[in-house]
């Protein structure tokens, strides 16, 4: 028999911290987005406008499954609901269950949702891998409860396939990129000494937890050299409005042995930067940019061929670059992966209902059947993070 224990406080999950850690070195594709190292500094920056709702599933005594949850208040063209999904918030590319379990562990959190008192307008499982991990357990779980959930593509990620042979994968590159790249590495090594720096810390469980915060500071300097310092989304590395934030999830990173930092340096000066987070082989692109006055010889460009080509070395398996800006990151993909969200609308909060008309009619005025179309419709006003319920 399955059971539910609901965790609304974050301290309380200290006590699942070894629990947590064991079952998501068993999860299929797991990330760094799915530690709990993760969650207790968004949590920390972020969690005091959002209710926490952790579900940790048992099969009998035994815990084989953990479903975090969140609800927050987003706005939507219907006005502010209360959404009830994944604490990612459009950081990463795709999230899930964690445990070896995913079915069980989803159909149980679905029940439990389905049976305890609704404090959310819309159901919303964003960032579902139903290609490569999912393949309809989200759905199926929540039609399992009685929910009615709706389809969409979420958003399109660049993937990066590692395999045993780099000159195989650069043989694939198209010849333009392979001799820009020639050209380029010959003029940045003109202006000087020309270094490479990957830093991924093993973790403190093995001595090796130092965040190295001058690496950190020197991908924010270039970053700021960048066209990210005019940026006002407040998403950049140099953003004023979330530097706090990112400054410590790399420290947690650094910690848990999940931080994978890249710098290109000409004559000690930093001028290209690509930041990541990596677990168990897989490498999640977070934030990548040049120096400006160095755009010529394409940095960034060079930086990617290295750090690629390391992945290779390394026998790193994926590197995830994220969706958004996909014109200049297919050059280096292997294939494009999709992410999709299950939407159900609670007919008892007004707002929601309205949002479920509009989402109705639009795809009527498309000429498509509501829920077979719902693979194909755009998402009202959906940015390419995904941070809106829209």
């Amino acid at each position: 028999m399955t059971r539910v224990r609901e965790i609304n406080d974050i301290d309380e999950l200290v006590h699942y911290r070894l629990l947590w850690k064991s079952l998501l070195a068993q999860t299929r594709q797991a990330s760094f987005f799915q530690s709990l190292d993760w969650l207790e500094v968004f949590w920390k920056h972020y969690g005091a406008q959002r209710r926490l709702r952790v579900l940790i599933v048992s099969n009998g005594e035994e815990p084989i499954g953990i479903l975090p949850l969140v609800v927050q208040p987003e706005q939507t063209k219907a006005g502010s609901i209360r959404v009830l999904t994944y604490p990612l918030d459009g950081w990463g590319s795709f999230f899930g269950p964690i445990g070896p379990f995913p079915t069980l562990t989803l159909r149980a959190a679905m029940n439990h949702i389905r049976n305890t008192p609704r404090d959310w307008d819309l159901l919303d499982v964003r960032w579902v891998n139903q290609n490569q991990i999912d393949h309809g357990r989200t759905e199926n779980g929540m039609r399992a409860a009685g929910f009615a959930p709706a389809a969409q593509p979420w958003a399109q990620s660049a993937i990066v396939e590692i395999g045993d042979d780099w000159q195989t994968y650069w043989g694939n590159r198209s010849s333009r990129l392979r001799e820009k790249l020639r050209r380029c590495d010959r003029r940045l090594e003109k202006m000087g000494r020309v270094k490479f720096v990957r830093y991924r810390p093993g973790g403190s469980g093995v001595g090796d937890g130092d965040p190295r915060f001058d690496l950190f500071d020197a991908a924010v300097s270039v970053a700021k050299a960048s066209w990210q310092a005019t940026s006002n989304d407040g998403t950049t590395l140099c953003h004023e409005q979330i530097h706090d934030f990112l400054r410590d999830v790399h420290a947690a990173a650094a910690r848990a042995g999940c931080l994978d930092l890249n710098l290109l340096y000409v004559d000690d000066r930093p001028v290209a930067f690509s930041y990541n987070y990596h677990y168990n082989g897989r490498v999640e692109g977070i934030r990548m940019g040049f120096d400006s006055a160095y755009a010529a010889n394409c940095p960034g460009a060079v930086l990617m061929k290295m750090t690629i080509e390391d992945s290779f070395r390394r026998g790193d398996t994926v590197i995830d670059l994220g969706p958004g800006y996909l014109e200049h990151k297919r050059r280096w993909t292997t294939r494009l992966e999709t992410s999709y969200r299950y939407t159900h609308f609670s007919l008892a909060a007004p707002k929601a209902h309205i949002l479920r008309l509009k989402r109705l009619y639009n795809a009527v005025r498309h000429g498509k059947n509501y829920l077979a179309g719902m693979h194909c419709m755009p998402v009202d006003g959906m940015p390419v993070d995904g941070k809106q319920a829209g």
